[in-house]
């Protein structure tokens, strides 16, 4: 196993204090009263710095969180889930394939026809469909039935092209981005909930289970005959364009990653090594934590008011759902002890979650472009 290149992950969570910086600095040209809030910013840019010496720590300390996930299971910051994946695609596939990808806050269904050798992806379609709030923390019956009323709605719109003749059932790969012991290829136990989902019912059961049941309650001929997580997906697809790939990372609503693990190198895999002599393994790094990671106060606040206070600390620095809500936090500090709005805080700053990380990547462009231009 080979140490973790996690560089590019925790410069991201830097993301935040490059906004900040560039709306303050743009700000500060124009007044001396920033004083205050310049001062804010530059504790934060110190706290949240990730010079290379500190990037070799984060590295180093997740390499050991790695092998002692692959040695035992549990008690780990890192799980290194096996995924029971012994064999990626080769690019040559063929055929018509159905899959249903439930990673965050969106669900997609997709239809995908593969043309065999050298002709990959032929035709694709696909479509998302937004999980309303009160579904993630609802029941699991309620979720897994809005789930899969969507895919019924989508076999239903589709043409008389991929029309499936009378007795073949159509298959359906299920890629399921939350923490996931697996049993088999086709059977999985939701370890926990992440990325705002609270579903108490449905942790310790097996979601393949869960959704299949749902889908006979829609009167689907429908067969699930795959469960991945996402970094997993992700990974099969980069083997499918190129022989080559041996990693995958997710830096979305959550992260994650995945790679090709040597099968022999797997203390805690106790069965029949593979023929392939590789295992395809979930890190689930979103729960991985250090103290050379650059948490600041900003960070710790947002992770006590969190659903799982404690865990996901690293996905909490670095992806989508979050970041947002750090930069909402920071200014909301200045707008409160340095004025930075006015003598009015903006009362939609102690919102949170209001400030979506898609805003927050529009401001960035937005304000390197007045820096650069003057």
């Amino acid at each position: 196993m080979k140490k973790a290149a996690v560089g590019a992950a925790v410069v991201g969570a830097a993301t935040a204090c490059a906004v900040a910086a560039l709306i303050v600095k743009h700000r500060m040209k124009s007044s001396s009263l920033w004083a205050k809030t310049a001062a804010i910013l530059e504790d934060f840019e110190e706290k949240c710095a990730t010079p290379i010496e500190k990037l070799k720590q984060v590295a180093d300390a997740m390499t050991v969180e790695m092998h002692a996930g692959l040695a035992s299971e549990g008690g780990n910051k890192l799980k290194m889930l096996i995924t029971y994946v012994d064999n990626l695609p080769t690019g040559d596939e063929k055929g018509l394939f159905y899959a249903l990808d439930l990673g965050g806050t969106n669900f997609r269904v997709i239809r995908v026809q593969l043309g065999g050798v050298g002709k990959g992806v032929v035709k694709q379609e696909a479509e998302e469909v937004s999980i309303p709030p009160h579904l993630m923390v609802g029941s699991s019956h309620e979720l897994f039935d809005f789930i899969a009323a969507g895919v019924a709605k989508f076999i239903a719109s589709e043409s008389e092209e991929f029309q499936f003749p009378p007795g073949r059932q159509r298959e359906l790969g299920f890629t399921f981005s939350f923490p996931v012991r697996q049993t088999s290829l086709t059977s999985g136990t939701l370890i926990k909930w992440t990325k705002g989902f609270s579903i108490e019912e449905t942790v310790g059961e097996d979601v393949v289970a869960e959704l299949t049941k749902a889908i006979e309650r829609q009167g689907l001929d429908l067969r699930v005959t795959a469960l991945v997580n996402d970094t997993v997906g992700t990974l099969a697809g980069g083997r499918f364009r190129e022989k080559d790939v041996v990693a995958a990372v997710i830096l979305g609503t959550g992260t994650n990653a995945a790679y090709v693990e040597r099968a022999h190198a797997i203390p805690k895999w106790h069965g029949l090594l593979p023929k392939s002599g590789e295992m395809v393994i979930n890190m689930e790094w979103g729960n991985f934590r250090s103290s050379h990671l650059p948490l600041t106060e900003y960070d710790h606040s947002l992770d006590d008011e969190s659903l799982n206070p404690g865990e996901q600390i690293f996905e909490k620095l670095i992806s989508g759902m979050y970041l947002g809500e750090i930069l909402r936090r920071i200014l909301l500090k200045m707008a409160e002890e340095a004025s930075f709005f006015g003598d009015v805080v903006p009362p939609k700053l102690n919102v949170p979650f209001i400030l979506r990380s898609l805003l927050m990547d529009d401001i960035y462009d937005s304000s390197r472009k007045k820096v650069r231009d003057g």
